[in-house]
């Protein structure tokens, strides 16, 4: 009995001990399971990936995220990745509920075992899962008793291959490489089907440690960890003996230790076209949600025209900077113990920061002076085995030798000067970057494409755009918009413009604008005024016109969001940017059309669905191309806003031609198509421009020091844009055409003396002879086409006026002749002075 009595009372203790612990239990589950987060959320969960940037031909340009990720749906996940991370984090993680009960008893008898030195997790692949999305990284028995009631729940949820999928997607591997095909990448740079065994393994060693796990600072513990990995996958019957033993006595190789090419080294150096739609983007959509929602953007930009771009506004820059013949260098240096030791002197250069993306003529190399002499200066030059020597006569262009300029250890640019005909070494010659900067762009004047922008010298030297970013005094540039608010207001291209000086009294001083020769011309047609750029004759105009109607003109067309209604305005005293300049001539050129520049021309979502496009036109018959009748094709119909009278786009047009033609931009700008333009240059030459445009392509440079001043006497916009402009136009046009500009319907053309604005007959040829387009109904002689315009500013006295067609530096007579088609010869009177002009007539 008291056998009987005492296995009673055992069995009893027991029963009441289980009872008591699964009461136990089922409260602490019950306590951790309340308020903990919805599980459910993870089969919608879309991982932040990365936003790629390509170009129109599908080649990628760069990329852009805060963690670097590359989802792998599970069925893209090769097997041999999956059962690499199952042998090394979770081998029963097929057969477990989410928690695997003997890997925690075993790791809790380690535990005991070793006094609580030795440690180790015996989190499941789905609690891990749990933890990283979930909840947090703190290792407490609260966090991990909610992390197995959430492991439970998931695996009730979810699939076992969406829960493996969540894990190699979401898992931290190094590098800031998030997820397996993003560290496929940056360790191997290869796709997940590309990796070997080996490969597989390392990477599957990586998520607990991934710092101490560097395949090049800890390569041995590294392979020993690679090697576990292998030999649980041949225990768990994934890999054969022989395959496990082959894997293991291979080395390590990767991108880190130099033995495969960086998958960024495929990548084109960023430049400012791609920040610049990381810019706008992260501005339209948002930064969070541009550097994580893994974007597809399409650009406009023409990889070729971008080159053609960069290397045309670098030449221009360098070329005004070697004219000062001042040496400034980088301004950077390394230590001079380090130049007796190769490998010393090379890694110190590697880290310096200096300009590393600058093609002009060759590549530009980073270079250390390792010793001065008189006639040569010996560099160490980045890339490059051995040393090299620079001639005494490469310096020519600066002032002082080589002792007056360099030290050892001084941080150059070099580059290789070649023969063109064969590319046989010349010489080596030292380069710097300018210190004077500028911009360019250039779009399609129908779509807004925007095909090449250069925002300075160097990407990499200034990331500051000055394409977009720089807000500067346009000058002369902004001429047109006061001239475009005239035609609009009804005055004509042969309207009499004086040309004659200017007082105008503004809060309490006295401003005399005058012309850039100095001098004045006297009463001239409205032609004239842009093609010379004649200050006097826009101030006249713009106060006949009135600032507010400039004003409304400037701001329709986007150059400004509000303009202050100054008179000084007119000449383009207030400030604007490269980008939106070139976006309102595209009006111009394309009729008067509202055009909205765009580097992006379309924006899909990570499922491939459009999220943006900027091509809002409508193909008529696209649907139905195929079947379309011989000689017609498809209708591109658009439904932009109209901002400017077509005729009046027209005659603008016609006269900014003449700029080119003949103005002051004719002699640097000669390309095969009708060419229209302006140029601009502020007070003291601080800011050159010229914008100008074929029929198909506009285009835009500004140069100018970061802080303004002035760049000299000689400088101007139609010298230093104007072969800017032209380098690049002349291979735009080899690509994208371009041919005479189209004359609107509802209008007629009248021969014109461009210099007195009368009426010729219709065969009348010569030089100051012009064919001016009017308006249906329009006669040019009568209203504002036969009133001489002097904006209500009083004269004295008889003025020393420039004859008929004189230029700003050359002398011509007073009377011209003119020959007609049937050979007469009509002599036509020079201008009149203020003297021999009626006051009475022109007050």
């Amino acid at each position: 009995m008291l056998v009987l009595s005492t296995i009673g009372g055992i069995f009893s203790a027991l029963t009441l001990g289980i009872i008591a612990m699964a009461i136990s239990v089922g409260g602490v589950l019950w306590m951790y399971g309340r308020d903990l987060p919805n599980h459910e959320q993870l089969a919608q969960y879309t991982p932040p990936t990365i936003s790629r940037i390509y170009s129109g031909e599908g080649r990628l340009m760069d990329e852009f995220a805060r963690e670097r990720r590359l989802f792998a749906p599970a069925e893209e996940i090769p097997d041999l990745v999956k059962q690499a991370f199952i042998s090394a984090e979770d081998k029963n993680f097929y057969q477990h509920a989410g928690y695997d009960p003997r890997a925690i008893v075993s790791a809790a008898v380690d535990a005991v075992a070793s006094g609580g030195r030795e440690v180790r997790g015996a989190s499941t692949i789905t609690q891990q899962v749990m933890k990283n999305f979930l909840l947090t990284s703190d290792r407490s028995a609260e966090r991990k008793v909610k992390e197995i009631i959430l492991a439970s729940r998931i695996e009730e949820t979810l699939g076992k291959e969406d829960i493996l999928e969540l894990y190699l997607n979401e898992i931290f591997l190094g590098q800031n490489s998030y997820g397996v095909a993003a560290a496929a990448q940056t360790y191997f740079n290869k796709i997940l089907d590309e990796l070997t065994l080996g490969e597989a393994a390392y990477l599957a060693t990586l998520p607990k440690r991934p710092s101490t796990l560097h395949p090049v600072r800890n390569m041995e513990y590294a392979i020993e960890r690679r090697n576990y990995v292998l030999r649980e996958m041949f225990q768990n019957g994934y890999i054969t003996r022989a395959e496990m033993l082959d894997e293991q006595q291979k080395p390590l190789l990767t991108v880190q230790s130099g033995h495969y090419q960086p998958f960024r080294a495929a990548l084109p150096d960023r430049d400012y076209f791609t920040d610049e739609i990381r810019r706008q983007l992260t501005r339209d959509f948002g930064e969070e949600e541009f550097f994580t929602q893994g974007f597809t953007v399409r650009a406009t930009v023409d990889a070729n025209m971008q080159n053609v771009a960069a290397t045309a506004l670098r030449r221009a820059l360098e070329s005004y900077d070697r004219n000062a013949g001042v040496w400034r260098g980088t301004g950077k240096t390394v230590p001079v113990e380090t130049l007796t030791d190769d490998m010393a002197w090379r890694d110190a250069l590697a880290g310096v920061s200096v300009a590393r993306d600058i093609d002009l003529g060759n590549r530009w190399f980073p270079a250390v002076v390792m010793e001065v002499a008189d006639q040569t200066l010996t560099l160490g030059v980045e890339d490059i085995d051995g040393q090299v020597s620079v001639p005494r006569e490469d310096i020519q262009w600066l002032r002082g030798d080589f002792f007056d300029n360099f030290e050892p250890g001084d941080v150059v640019h070099v580059r290789r000067m070649t023969d063109d005909s064969d590319n046989s070494l010349i010489r080596w010659s030292l380069r710097q970057v300018p210190e004077v900067q500028g911009g360019f762009m250039a779009m399609d004047v129908n779509t807004g494409r925007v095909i090449a922008m250069q925002g300075g010298f160097s990407y990499q030297h200034s990331v500051f755009n000055r394409a977009t970013q720089a807000t500067r005094q346009p000058g002369s540039s902004f001429k047109p918009f006061v001239y475009a608010a005239a035609l609009d207001s009804g005055y004509q291209p042969n309207t009499i413009i004086v040309d004659a000086p200017i007082e105008i009294v503004s809060g309490g001083e006295i401003w005399r604008p005058k012309n850039a020769s100095n001098r004045f011309y006297g009463p001239a047609p409205l032609r004239t005024g842009i093609e010379r750029s004649r200050n006097l004759m826009t101030v006249r105009l713009a106060q006949d016109v009135g600032m507010n109607v400039v004003a409304s003109y400037a701001e329709r067309f986007g150059v400004y969001d509000e303009m202050d209604e100054l008179l000084a305005n007119s000449l383009g005293s207030q400030e604007s940017t490269l980008y939106k300049m070139v976006s309102a001539y595209a009006m111009f050129a394309n009729g008067g059309e509202r055009v909205e520049p765009t580097l992006v021309d379309r924006i899909q979502d990570r499922y491939g669905r459009t999220v943006f496009k900027h091509d809002q036109r409508s193909c008529l018959d696209c649907e139905q191309f195929a079947t379309l009748s011989e000689g017609y094709g498809p209708r591109i119909v658009s439904n932009r806003e109209r901002v400017m009278d077509p005729i009046t786009a027209y005659q603008l047009t016609s006269m900014m031609k003449g700029v080119v033609d003949r103005g002051t931009a004719s002699g640097t700008v000669n390309l095969p198509v009708p060419i229209a333009g302006k140029t601009g240059t502020t007070n003291d030459a601080k800011d050159v421009w010229f914008v100008g445009f074929s029929s198909t392509i506009v285009a835009g440079c500004y140069i100018g020091y970061d802080r303004p001043r002035s760049m000299g006497r000689g400088a101007s916009g139609g010298g230093m844009c104007g072969p800017v402009f032209n380098e690049f136009m002349s291979e735009a046009i080899k690509e994208y055409g371009g041919g005479p500009f189209e004359v609107p319907p509802g209008g007629y053309f009248v021969k014109i003396d461009r210099f007195t604005g009368a009426r010729l007959p219709d065969d009348a040829t010569g030089d100051y002879v012009v064919s001016e387009y009017f308006r249906d109904g329009d006669d040019p002689f009568l209203g504002l086409g036969g009133t001489i315009i002097d904006g209500g500013f009083a004269m004295a006295g008889d003025l020393p006026l420039f004859g008929r067609g004189q230029g700003d530096e050359s002398e011509a007579p007073l009377d011209s002749e003119v020959q007609t088609s049937t050979g007469q010869t009509v002599v036509v009177p020079g201008r009149a002075s203020f003297g021999s002009l009626s006051t009475g007539g022109l007050y």
